[in-house]
């Protein structure tokens, strides 16, 4: 055969710069698609041989990656089907007329185990994101006489017969000068291994395989023992603690799916455990982005999803919301509460073991999906200050006798920081009420949503008011003190409390002499606009509070019968700052006041 020389079929002649410059969002994914080419061309001879249509040696079917610094060339070569000469003039000159599609076409009742990857085709020509002349040299499987291909990048291109002894592909890429990073070893194993860690066929590069073919994910779940699913966690994630427990996804029908999720050890900084979960479209590294694809409370997961059937542009590179990526969407939530509810179930001493971790996830997706409380509200848990654990049934029976209000709402006491507010916490003890623990950063929103969600159940911070008002039984006390008694305390402690609201409660007298509250709603919003990063909105705005005096303590009644002014105004002020730093507010100068105050008062 002689040298052809013809001109590739396409409708423009900027075909090329829009490929460089807008088809692909990256130019080291010039590497995947060859790669994946490569991959292509493989499994399609395993097939055929398969299937009987070829009947030579199949050999050894690595796919080889080779770089040449000095010629400045990057070389992708398979052992796959070859093309022929025809066959490079439709799948090569005529721009998107993928191969791979062509072929699932031919052959698509035949029940395909080696599913293949491309179908757009234009893969190929990605090589001219970084090559200012690409080669192909090529023998097909068939009887035909091996061919080169040339093109610089124009719509000219040669076409030439060649020796070449063994069948497959030879992609020769002429690095262009604007590219030369792509000629260090280092960079081409990088990309590699992001995107051909998992690819189905071996991929050689400087003698050595760089990737897994046959990761979990593709096998049977059946044939998998804890310490498989614990060894690919670690060639994931070598950094990481191992997983509490993990998902296994394999779905063919309505949509194909297959992948492993893990749930991950993680306390309170959430926002650090996003991106671990990576998106792959037939053992293809896709993106960790994965946004559309897995709820929002579960891209705190770690692993790997692979779906065939979640659409792609043609860069592989962004999703495109379809109707199969909300079914997968609804399918993970689904499969994530079903494993929740079977250890739940099993093994609940071990479930509430793990609930520090597990517990962020059954409350982000509460809070962000109406349908996962559904099918989580039976296995949701609190833990109360004992360290004893109960769904919001069994709380709501355990408290109910002594913890109803007048209204008959059931009230739930927390603390979210027990070590803080232990005063408060003794102080409901001694009236024999519980007290549960939410220290979570989301328990504020959390909370709003049980609360939309359980029956006359309302939940109260322990701290957040005296506990006769917390829990209002409608029994008042009556005060000891006269009106006049009571202006005179007020205005003690006005005068310490600035703007903050000063409120004389005739309480019991075991009750703390003062206390500084927040009101529950106030404490809500601050805490949740701080989760939304919305703390500083409108500047940083002082915490108001309530200073609550209790006229039935016989504190209170020592303050007033002290003799002189000055000696009232510093003991007032000695319950004030005891009652700030009962909450963590007293720092500073006023803290050392407060301490030089108190060894003067006990040297007297």
């Amino acid at each position: 055969m002689s040298t052809e020389k013809g001109t590739i079929s396409i409708n423009t002649e900027n075909i090329f710069p829009i490929i460089k410059k807008f088809l692909y969002s990256d130019n080291e994914i010039f590497l995947r698609e060859l790669v994946s080419n490569a991959v292509d061309a493989t499994q399609k001879i395993k097939k055929l041989s398969a299937m009987g249509k070829y009947d030579g040696e199949l050999g050894d079917l690595k796919i080889n990656v080779a770089v040449d610094k000095e010629a400045k060339t990057i070389t992708i070569s398979d052992k796959g089907l070859g093309m022929t000469a025809d066959e490079v003039k439709k799948y090569i000159n005529q721009i998107a007329f993928s191969g791979a599609k062509d072929f699932l076409d031919k052959y698509k009742d035949v029940d395909d185990k080696n599913p293949i990857i491309g179908q757009f085709g234009l893969g190929f020509y990605s090589a001219y994101m970084v090559a200012k002349e690409v080669e192909i040299h090529t023998k097909s499987y068939q009887d035909e006489p091996a061919v080169k291909w040339t093109c610089d990048g124009t719509t000219e291109y040669a076409l030439e017969d060649i020796e070449k002894a063994e069948r497959g592909t030879d992609i020769i890429l002429h690095i262009a000068e604007d590219s030369e990073e792509f000629l260090e070893e280092a960079k081409i194993e990088q990309i590699l291994t992001k995107y051909g860690k998992f690819l189905p066929v071996e991929i050689e590069f400087k003698e050595n395989v760089i990737n897994n073919p046959t990761p979990i994910w593709v096998k049977s779940p059946s044939d998998l023992k804890d310490e498989d699913y614990l060894a690919f966690y670690k060639e994931l994630y070598p950094m990481s603690e191992d997983p509490l427990f993990w998902i296994h996804l394999n779905v063919d029908y309505p949509f194909n799916l297959t992948g492993v999720l893990y749930f991950p050890k993680i306390k309170q900084d959430f926002q650090l455990s996003r991106e671990k979960i990576q998106l792959y479209s037939r053992q293809v590294f896709i993106t960790d982005d994965v946004k559309d694809i897995v709820p929002e409370f579960l891209q705190l997961l770690h692993g790997v999803i692979d779906s065939p059937d979640i659409p792609l542009n043609v860069s592989r590179s962004y999703l495109q919301a379809d109707g199969n990526v909300r079914k997968i969407n609804s399918h993970i939530t689904k499969k994530v509460a079903d494993k929740l509810s079977e250890l739940f179930k099993e093994d609940r001493k071990a479930f509430e073991e793990k609930w520090d971790s597990i517990g962020l996830f059954v409350k982000y997706g509460i809070i962000s999906d109406e349908k996962f409380y559904d099918r989580a509200k039976d296995f949701i848990l609190f833990k109360n200050t004992e360290g004893e654990y109960f769904t919001p049934e069994d709380y709501k029976t355990k408290v109910e006798a002594l913890q109803k209000d007048k209204d008959e709402n059931t009230v739930v006491l927390y603390t979210s920081h027990p070590e803080k507010q232990d005063s408060y916490i003794k102080a409901a003890k001694k009236r024999e009420y519980d007290v549960i623990v939410l220290d979570d950063v989301l328990d504020s929103h959390f909370i709003n949503t049980l609360e939309q969600k359980l029956e006359k159940v309302t939940f109260k911070r322990v701290d957040g008011d005296s506990l006769d008002k917390l829990i209002d039984k409608g029994l008042n006390e009556e005060s000891v003190l006269s009106d006049k008694e009571k202006e005179k305390v007020e205005g003690l402690f006005k005068e310490l409390a600035g703007n903050n609201v000063v409120e004389i409660k005739a309480l019991s007298s075991d009750d703390a002499p003062v206390s500084i509250v927040l009101p529950e709603f106030m404490r809500r919003w601050t805490d949740m606009s701080r989760i939304n990063g919305q703390s500083n909105m409108f500047g940083e705005m002082p915490t108001m509070y309530n200073l609550v005096v209790n006229g039935n303590s016989p504190v209170i009644a020592k303050m007033l019968k002290l003799r002189g002014e000055e000696k009232r105004q510093t003991y007032a002020k000695q319950l004030y700052d005891l009652a700030l730093l009962s909450q963590g507010m007293l720092s500073g100068g006023n803290l050392t006041d407060f301490v030089n105050r108190t060894f003067e008062e006990m040297a007297e």
